[in-house]
């Protein structure tokens, strides 16, 4: 087991944006590494395949056209700076209000 996993850079409930493709998504869990299928990463172009050793964001993402769930590496992450709440019909789910950029997670309701 390494010992050099790094901190997060972001956290849940940020809004951020793909450094390269034409999306944004608030995060909802955060993979210290990779943590999907070897198809998956194989699947990414190899000019643009990110590490592994470096923590891995599940969004509720959106584009142009539709929302889905994505899940993108660290380094192709940067903060999303338009201030507009994400459309993700999840979103309601999982976080209450949206605050200077971050949704703050719903109060757990387990009895």
């Amino acid at each position: 087991m390494s010992e050099n996993v790094r901190t997060a850079k972001f956290q849940i409930g940020q809004i951020v944006r793909h450094r390269i493709y034409p999306f944004r998504g608030v995060i909802f869990d955060v993979d210290p590494t990779f943590a999907n299928t070897e198809e998956w990463w194989q699947a990414i172009p190899e000019d643009i395949r990110p590490a592994k050793d470096q923590p891995y964001y599940h969004l509720f993402a959106e584009n142009a056209e539709t929302e889905y769930v994505a899940y993108v590496s660290e380094q192709n992450l940067v903060p999303d700076e338009s201030g507009e709440p994400i459309r993700h019909p999840q979103v309601a789910e999982m976080f209450s209000r949206h605050e200077d950029g971050v949704y703050q997670a719903r109060e757990s309701r387990r009895h």
